[in-house]
């Protein structure tokens, strides 16, 4: 496997209204990642980025913005785009609306989204809110690419038939889901790869 480097990587904007959506432009593809609040995305988007960008917390529901990261690989330029956390029952409902508000107006409108990694926790596979987010991304037309997360929570000799369980259940992913831990830096390098592969196909 080729050992891809992700360079220059900064953090270009940051939107928490659709109207500021227009920063930045369309100039570049573009890969969101999204998740159930406390599934660890900002962790592997850490790990993906090679620093520590994305903020990181005990609390769910940490990110209430979009945060458009500007990713340089050898091969392809991209952003990498952290979607606020769903599914965190705490937040009051006019702050779900504004995220949903936000989620849905960049995901309906963004002419450079190329794919969406939808990050599933690795213990638990898809859940209600999962399949209700896989089904309208799939009505909004966009690439969904399942990731799954917390790997390191689960004993390594399990992870194959782990995954294949979870297949046969039923799950929309562009190829075969990814296996990671942010915390072990598991399949990090196999997710580079896709995403660069991926972009450069497109």
């Amino acid at each position: 496997m080729t050992n891809i480097v992700f360079k220059n990587v900064r953090l270009e904007a940051t939107c928490f209204r659709p109207d500021q959506l227009i920063t930045p432009d369309n100039s570049l593809p573009e890969v969101a990642v999204a998740g159930r609040s406390n599934v660890g995305k900002s962790s592997l988007i850490n790990a993906l980025l090679g620093s520590r960008l994305a903020k990181t917390g005990q609390t769910p529901g940490k990110t209430r913005s979009i945060n458009f990261y500007r990713v340089e690989t050898q091969d392809v330029a991209f952003r990498l785009v952290d979607l606020p956390g769903y599914g965190y029952a705490k937040r009051s409902a006019d702050e779900r609306n504004d995220w949903q508000r936000l989620v849905n107006a960049y995901v309906r409108e963004r002419e450079s989204l190329r794919l969406v990694m939808h990050l599933v926790d690795f213990r638990h596979g898809l859940l209600k809110n999962d399949r209700e987010l896989q089904e309208w991304l799939r009505a909004c037309g966009q690439n969904i690419f399942v990731v799954f997360t917390k790997a390191d929570k689960i004993a390594r000799g399990k992870w194959k038939t782990t995954r294949t369980e979870y297949v046969k259940e039923g799950l929309y992913s562009y190829d075969v889901p990814v296996v990671t831990s942010a915390e072990k830096r598991e399949g990090i390098d196999t997710l580079r790869e896709f995403l660069v592969n991926f972009l450069k196909s497109k």
